[in-house]
């Protein structure tokens, strides 16, 4: 007879996520508040932040003595990252890997949108007019990425597919060659990476190094044909920079999935500028992402009960 885990999960969710059934085997309580929790919270030895509760987390923290664990349902982590989770040793993990595959998707998808003109294309065809105009091709440009973590290296296995040279930004270079890789470059020479970029792809997690990374003076280096997609985190793009930069023309183009206040405010310029693609912060909404997301919990679960090495395990200081 298999023993039942002493594990008890307290789960941080909105409402009744079909997700939630698949904790079926795992012993845990689901609540959006402290209420619901009293009673379980001197047991629990894992908080799981299912519905992006911050400040939940951060009352529950100091009521649970026996936690030994943290995960987040989403990469991000840095509203969740309060003084007192920060100093301690339990450690958090995060849902980093689930969502990159179609991220990198999204960028591709946004630099053929640019090369193709596809904007152009939609806008004649609605207006029933046959104009015919060149296009580029993207085998030969180089795509910048800043931040190559697990969401950068999906964007590069697929523009290196399509030809194209990639360069990266990362904290510290690997000591072992990526082949996908031409090219890494450290934070201090971010200038002289945006100088050979055509497309440029933010994948950086918000940290307080990263917030404003790519500010005027960074847009002021790129080249006039070059395109910002930000798959990563909103306010690691200083967003007026940036949309000053798009209405004066001095870059061709944004692609953003992220953005500095969401949603972004009834009239803002970005809902009418020509020179962006603009997606809600969806480009990770598959069909199955909330799925593939309490999966990777389950699995997690199943090494913290068996006393295996977790995976996604945050480096709390740097934040990622």
């Amino acid at each position: 007879m298999v023993e039942a885990s002493k594990n008890l999960v307290m789960v941080l969710a909105k409402g009744h996520d079909s997700q939630l059934a698949m904790l079926k085997g795992v012993p845990h309580v689901v609540g959006n508040t402290s209420a619901v929790f009293a009673d379980a919270a001197k047991d629990a030895t894992v908080i799981f932040d299912w519905g992006g509760m911050g400040e939940l987390l951060r009352e529950l923290f100091s009521t649970t003595p026996n936690l030994r664990w943290v995960h987040s349902k989403t990469t991000g982590i840095e509203n969740i990252l309060f003084p007192g989770l920060l100093e301690s040793a339990i450690p958090l993990t995060n849902g980093s890997g689930v969502f990159s595959q179609s991220l990198g998707e999204f960028a591709l998808a946004a630099i053929l949108y640019f090369a193709k003109d596809f904007r152009r294309m939609v806008r004649n065809q609605m207006a029933g007019v046959w104009e015919q105009f060149d296009v580029e091709e993207i085998a030969g440009q180089t795509v910048g990425i800043v931040g190559y973590g697990d969401i950068g290296r999906a964007v590069a296995v697929r523009v290196r597919a399509m030809g194209m040279r990639v360069l990266a930004l990362k904290r510290h270079v690997p000591e072992t060659a990526d082949p996908l890789i031409e090219r890494y470059y450290t934070p201090d020479a971010l200038h002289a990476m945006l100088r050979e970029c055509d497309y440029v792809v933010v994948a950086a997690p918000l940290t307080k190094e990263t917030r404003h990374m790519i500010g005027k003076a960074e847009i002021a280096a790129m080249k006039p044909n070059a395109v910002v997609i930000n798959i990563g985190r909103g306010p690691v793009i200083e967003q007026a920079a940036l949309v000053a930069a798009l209405q004066q023309k001095r870059i061709k183009g944004a692609g953003l999935d992220v953005f500095e206040e969401e949603p972004i405010p009834a009239g803002d310029p970005m809902y009418k500028l020509e020179n962006v693609l603009l997606s809600p912060h969806c480009a990770d909404h598959t069909a199955t992402w909330n799925d593939q997301a309490m999966q990777f919990f389950v699995e997690q679960y199943a090494r913290f009960d068996k006393g295996e090495p977790l995976k996604n395990i945050v480096n709390k200081r740097l934040g990622y």
